[in-house]
């Protein structure tokens, strides 16, 4: 029970972040957890920046619930696809605004800046489908293979991770670079990286450790 709890908090926290950041308003987009065979899923209807761990219902991988008073979200077939098919450790669905606008117009957003590595690279967008239904699911699902965020056309977006800090970083990811294309876009025609450009960075990032921090060797300074 002590670890179904942790869950719980850890849910309402990650949405008490994305909703101080402008990912989630109202009751708009949902968050999920995994933690071996139970799910904690944000319930509906929730006002997600004021989300209670009890406002949190747990979940087996069949959708049953094991603990909690709310339905969980309407969107719970979605995240428990997620969870079978990648792996994922958490999951997050929003409805943030420069990824939505972008979900409008875009069939794929292009890899323009090098950290959309860190999602796979280009950012699919999945056709539109009713909210909850198992056909929008398995689009999601579908333009998720390979990355760890996608769009949803006239809908929103998703992002999944191996923790719920990592999802809700991917999250935030997608959303700023949403907002560089949006505002690149006003200018003129965003440039793309090439394939090999995007080779070169990861090559240069693995023999680099970008993004890790490392103490400096004062000896041999």
């Amino acid at each position: 029970m002590a670890d179904l709890e942790r869950q719980r908090r850890s849910v309402a926290a990650a949405c008490h972040d994305l909703a101080r950041e402008g990912l989630l308003i109202g009751t708009a987009g949902n968050v999920s957890v995994r933690s071996g065979e139970h799910i904690a899923v944000s319930a509906t209807g929730v006002v997600l920046g004021h989300a209670t761990p009890d406002q949190v219902t747990v979940v087996d991988p069949d959708g049953d619930v094991v603990a909690g008073d709310l339905e969980p979200t309407s969107e719970l077939e979605l995240h428990l696809g997620v969870y079978e098919r990648y792996g994922a450790g958490a999951v997050v669905h929003t409805h943030s605004p420069q990824a939505t606008a972008l979900s409008l117009v875009l069939d794929e957003l292009p890899c323009v800046h090098y950290q959309q590595l860190q999602l796979g690279g280009s950012v699919r967008v999945a056709p539109f489908a009713v909210f909850g239904t198992s056909e929008l699911a398995e689009l999601v699902l579908t333009a998720l293979e390979g990355r760890s965020a996608a769009l949803m056309a006239n809908h929103g977006a998703i992002a999944h991770g191996p923790t719920p800090a990592k999802a809700v970083e991917n999250a935030l990811l997608l959303e700023w670079a949403c907002g560089v294309y949006l505002r690149a876009a006003t200018i003129g025609t965003p440039r793309a990286l090439s394939t090999d450009q995007q080779a070169a960075v990861i090559t240069a990032a693995l023999n680099r450790g970008y993004g890790r921090t490392r103490r400096i060797d004062k000896e041999n300074a």
